[in-house]
């Protein structure tokens, strides 16, 4: 069975999930797409109220190409940062706003999953519209359901966090 979301409204969003939604909007500025021009940015929470920002980098050679979420992901391993509790995640095209969420695929589903499993935190994923008029907050959970991960396979994931 296929789970319903609610739409909430961007006044209702908590300040903190409002200011980190800014910050992917920012990211977005930054993609790389003369391939799909279309721009995506994500912006990673920490508990300290930090965020790392990321966006989508294309290549000629397609299976090389990164999304927003994972490039954020990436630049906040390289900053030595694994502990998040949230992901905001916004898109658009070059001539066309979005009328539907901007929703993580499933490669960056199951990274936002792992990242999930050393944080120990919970893991809201904000997912916009261009506009901002959609939004969704889901958990990783709720976007991956049956998902698999470190723990599944016995790996102690306490050493990675910091």
């Amino acid at each position: 069975m296929r789970k319903r979301f609610k739409y909430t409204p961007y006044r209702e969003l908590p300040v903190e999930y409002q200011l980190l939604l800014k910050q992917a909007e920012d990211a977005m500025q930054t993609a790389y797409n003369p391939y799909s021009n279309f721009f995506v940015g994500a912006a990673l929470l920490s508990p300290s109220g930090d965020a790392v920002k990321g966006s989508n980098v294309e290549n000629s050679a397609y299976g090389s190409t990164i999304c927003a979420e994972r490039s954020a992901i990436v630049r906040a391993n390289a900053m030595e940062m694994r502990i998040f509790e949230a992901i905001a995640i916004i898109g658009k095209g070059k001539d066309f706003e979005t009328k539907q969420v901007t929703a993580p695929c499933g490669s960056c589903r199951q990274m936002l999953y792992e990242l999930f499993q050393v944080s120990g935190e919970k893991l809201d994923v904000i997912m916009s519209t261009t506009r901002k008029d959609r939004i969704i907050v889901a958990s990783i959970e709720d976007l991956l359901p049956l998902a698999f991960g470190p723990k599944d396979v016995g790996v102690d994931i306490e050493r990675f966090r910091n």
